[in-house]
């Protein structure tokens, strides 16, 4: 299959301590024409892995929050098409024959959403909420960017058409329950800075019935009752996420008040 320079992708993504994802995402991309990745100073053996493969373009960048390093990192790349992956995600081999296809056609939209399969180790977890998800994976550089006023569970702005991707990508977010909680308590924190900054104030309501409609919601109404055990598992986490935002928007708060009264 030719390709032509309008047709070109750049593969970006970004990364702090994936040593257990990076080299089976790196394989997953090897049809990319160029692969950037922007590393949050890892302390595992990311960086060793990566330096495995000369081809990549690797550059090292403190985390300051997930739209600032998205941003940045699209600003790195140079072809007209963008494939921006998380650490966790997967191409199959029908998604990128599709990929591939769509960005030779003349007609093509300016940004396509992929749907993704939640992967509960190694297994699909079908209900819970996530049977619709999909996110922003291709789209034309210089037609998107990433929300700045978000700093977790980043918003990609599109300025053109939009498009759906037949295929679905693999997502293995859920390796074990403590890797998983650790990134519900972390999203939960930076959500809170994000509503600390907009002059949020948390009530009983925020620390109490939201995590708890959270839960039911996802259980029932999205169908994680039929997911059995793990169901269960990935209802309460995502609850859990939003009960620690609120509970962290308290504490910022009550530091800057205290700040203000010393």
């Amino acid at each position: 299959m030719s390709v032509s320079n309008e047709n070109k992708i750049s593969g970006l993504v970004i990364t702090y301590n994936e040593e257990q994802n990076i080299e089976a995402l790196v394989q997953s991309l090897d049809f990319v024409d160029e692969l950037i990745v922007v590393d949050s100073f890892s302390t595992d053996k990311t960086m060793e892995i990566l330096s495995r493969f000369p081809h990549i373009k690797v550059v090292q960048n403190e985390f300051e929050n997930y739209t600032k390093q998205r941003n940045l990192t699209l600003s790195l790349a140079s072809n007209p098409w963008i494939l921006f992956l998380d650490a966790d995600e997967r191409i199959t081999p029908e998604l990128r024959e599709e990929i591939l296809e769509t960005v030779q056609k003349p007609d093509a939209k300016d940004a396509y959403y992929v749907y993704r399969k939640f992967m509960f180790n190694k297994k699909p977890l079908r209900f819970s909420g996530w049977q619709t998800d999909k996110n922003f994976k291709l789209f034309r550089r210089g037609k998107a960017h990433f929300k700045e006023d978000l700093l977790v569970h980043e918003t990609l702005i599109v300025n053109g058409s939009i498009g759906i991707l037949k295929n679905k990508l693999i997502h293995y977010s859920y390796i074990s329950y403590e890797d998983y909680r650790r990134k519900m308590v972390a999203y939960g924190k930076l959500k809170a800075r994000e509503l600390h900054s907009k002059g949020k104030k948390p009530n009983l309501f925020h620390f109490y019935i939201k995590p708890l409609y959270k839960f039911l919601y996802a259980y029932f109404v999205r169908l994680g009752i039929l997911d059995g055990e793990k169901g269960i598992i990935i209802c309460y986490l995502n609850a859990l996420s939003v009960y620690v935002r609120f509970q962290e928007l308290k504490r910022l708060n009550r530091v800057q008040k205290s700040a203000a009264q010393s």
